[in-house]
């Protein structure tokens, strides 16, 4: 699955206070590289068992958050049959480099069309479409991404090229976001974008949260109904195993991290989790497990009888920070 249009999750772009505590949390604690630093000031991370130029982005600003999220697609072609299908949904593909946060709101609101994200924009990446999805998230879409070091190696590879440290993220694996109209939400990334709906919480209501995946993994991105729109609840990074877990509590308690909850288990996804938040308060969730997404699996359904054990298995409750802490 997803060998072809949208493969993966390719980068996210998070707005930080401080930049050298931002860059000290996700090298030194989350066990992230950092690649390079833009003249603009921004700064680009990856792991070391990534490929691809980079997958963070850290943007000095005056609130945390998310400016947005980047999938990668398998061809440049892709990008024009993306925009194509998007124009003819009614959603302005608006094609403005994310850095200028107020511009692109201003341009989705009025539905000016602007042009496309030039090649080099970000170092390393080729050029790139941008659109505003319903719940006021901006999402963009790229085919080519340079490759940078440190990567794995291709020839003859150990397990690992450079020593792992930190908390040993080994790439990032997904966000979720918080925001409004999750129906139109859903129907978008499944008509228009090829994302299947994995998991999802009904209420009598209507829709609580949605899981959506674009490969094999039970979610490259999700949210949840909030009425606020564009506000981040976490960034992922998909760590090996349950062990890799309990040793980033270890570092979470070790550097006085603040901490949200974990280490537990979700119900949803199936994934070993736990939560905590950069200096900036953005919420970081590190991730190991989870189950195989196939295409024609069914969607997994939660009520509203279940929520508690759906999101927190373990404890089967939720808690305040968890439902209210957004970026």
């Amino acid at each position: 699955m997803a060998h072809t249009g949208v493969l993966r999750p390719g980068f996210i772009q998070l707005r930080v206070l401080d930049m050298p505590a931002a860059v000290e949390h996700y090298t030194k604690r989350v066990g992230l590289h950092q690649v390079t630093e833009g003249k603009d000031g921004r700064v680009y991370l990856k792991s070391a068992d990534e490929f691809d130029h980079h997958s963070i982005v850290l943007r000095r600003a005056e609130s945390a958050g998310v400016d947005m999220m980047a999938f990668k697609v398998r061809d440049d072609s892709d990008l024009d049959m993306f925009e194509k299908r998007i124009a003819e949904y009614g959603i302005a593909v608006d094609h403005k480099a994310a850095s200028d946060v107020d511009l692109v709101r201003e341009a989705h609101q009025s539905r000016i069309t602007v042009d496309h994200v030039a090649a080099g924009e970000q170092p390393g990446l080729g050029r790139r479409i941008g659109f505003t999805v319903p719940s006021g998230h901006r999402i963009e879409l790229y085919a080519h991404a340079d490759q940078s070091d440190p990567k794995p190696r291709t020839l003859n590879p150990d397990i690992w090229e450079l020593e792992p440290h930190g908390m040993c993220a080994r790439r990032f694996d997904h966000a979720l976001f918080y925001g409004p109209n999750l129906e139109e939400v859903l129907n978008f990334f499944t008509t228009v974008l090829d994302f299947k709906c994995a998991e999802r919480i009904n209420l009598p209501d209507g829709t609580l949260a949605i899981w959506l995946t674009c490969g094999m993994k039970a979610h490259d991105i999700a949210f949840v109904k909030h009425p606020e729109p564009g506000k981040l609840h976490h960034v992922s990074f998909d760590l090996e195993n349950w062990q890799s877990v309990g040793n980033a509590a270890d570092i979470i308690a070790r550097y006085d991290i603040s901490i949200d909850i974990g280490p537990t288990r979700h119900g949803i996804t199936r994934g070993q989790t736990i939560y905590f938040f950069d200096p900036s308060g953005n919420r970081n969730e590190v991730f190991a497990g989870g189950y195989t997404y196939y295409p024609d699996n069914p969607t997994r359904i939660w009520d509203e009888t279940q929520i508690g054990k759906s999101i927190f298995y373990y404890e089967r409750v939720l808690n305040e920070a968890f439902l209210s802490v957004v970026t």
